[in-house]
């Protein structure tokens, strides 16, 4: 069949062999030089890459996947949300896969339930991603991660549970925390608490708890609540009304904002007459109203080692399990010594 005036006006696809034959190599060097491989020499490599060029050559990427049985693109699993540390995980998980030279698929779940992120893995494979991170702030989601298919490699940020799993020790940024409060002189430290059922909610509380104990201070009860100013305002109204409470340890930094709004509203000083710290040093916290002592995240570092350890685990050169990132504090205007009595 004669071609069509469609098909002679659309120009043809630069091939392989179209580079070597400009490059005057063979196949299989241009091939080589695309695998980054050793054995060819430095003059031939810059030939072949002007060659590619000059040509605007553009690798076919399905049917090197078809060959090597590798995408080079990774999976992201996300959630919907605003929260300032999921969303800096993502953020970081996706920055250190492209630096490496790794394309992204993301897919992002509506909420944390196991059959939505068995969804969204299902939907990655289909992909042929090479290997998957998930944002696993609950077990909902490791327990997922551990049922895909055996040839996945898949690693988990921010959670716990039976996926390897990569996360910044909550533990210690919460005894950072309370040690500092213990040691400007405040007797006992009060905590308002993350939601029950996330790990790292669960985490600082025990690391707070666990530092209080230490010292030989009274252990307040902690109160659940969820990560918004809403619930810090809430807590922090009733936390206001005692006279007693002079340190305040926030399990985030948006916690810490409503805290900071009942205290000012119930007359109460910060840092002269109650201390607060908050979790996560979100770009904000400087800015508060006094600026905000806080636990400093490094979001970079948790997508850097994400990265490495699934890597590590798609090669076969890792058994690691569960890699921690050791937060720090940052002190600022918002905490000070106890009123005199």
């Amino acid at each position: 069949m004669p071609a069509s005036d469609g098909d002679r006006s659309r120009p043809r696809l630069t091939v392989m062999r179209d580079v070597a034959k400009l490059a005057g190599v063979s196949h299989q060097t241009v091939s080589r030089v695309l695998n980054n491989h050793p054995n060819v020499r430095q003059e031939t490599r810059l030939r072949v890459l002007e060659a590619m060029q000059s040509l605007n050559y553009r690798r076919n990427l399905a049917a090197r996947t078809l060959v090597t049985r590798q995408s080079d693109t990774l999976g992201i699993i996300g959630f919907e949300t605003t929260l300032f540390g999921p969303a800096s995980m993502l953020y970081a998980i996706e920055s250190a896969a492209r630096d490496a030279g790794y394309m992204v698929s993301i897919a992002s779940v509506r909420d944390l339930e196991r059959r939505h992120v068995t969804e969204a893995i299902d939907r990655l494979t289909q992909h042929a991603v090479d290997g998957v991170i998930a944002i696993a702030p609950k077990l909902t989601v490791t327990n997922a991660l551990a049922q895909a298919p055996p040839s996945l490699c898949c690693v988990a940020v921010g959670g716990a549970g039976e996926a390897p799993t990569v996360g910044i020790d909550n533990a210690a940024g919460a005894r950072l925390a309370t040690q500092h409060l213990l040691d400007l002189g405040h007797t006992t430290v009060h905590h308002v608490a993350g939601p029950a059922d996330w790990p790292e909610a669960q985490e600082r509380v025990e690391g707070w708890r666990q530092t209080l104990y230490a010292a030989g201070a009274v252990v307040p009860p902690a109160e659940p609540g969820w990560w918004d100013a809403e619930s810090g305002y809430a807590r922090g109204r009733a936390l206001a009304a005692d006279p007693r409470v002079t340190a305040i340890f926030c399990a985030n930094d948006r916690i810490a904002l409503g805290v900071l709004r009942a205290l000012h509203e119930a007359g109460r000083r910060v840092p002269e007459d109650v201390s607060i710290i908050g979790y996560d040093d979100m770009p904000d916290a400087g800015y508060f109203l006094p600026p905000l002592t806080t636990i400093h995240q490094d979001f970079s570092e948790l997508g850097r080692r994400a990265l490495t350890l699934l890597l590590e685990h798609m090669s076969g050169a890792s058994t690691t399990h569960r890699v921690l990132v050791t937060p720090n504090l940052m002190a600022r205007a918002s905490t000070a010594p106890p009123p005199p009595r």
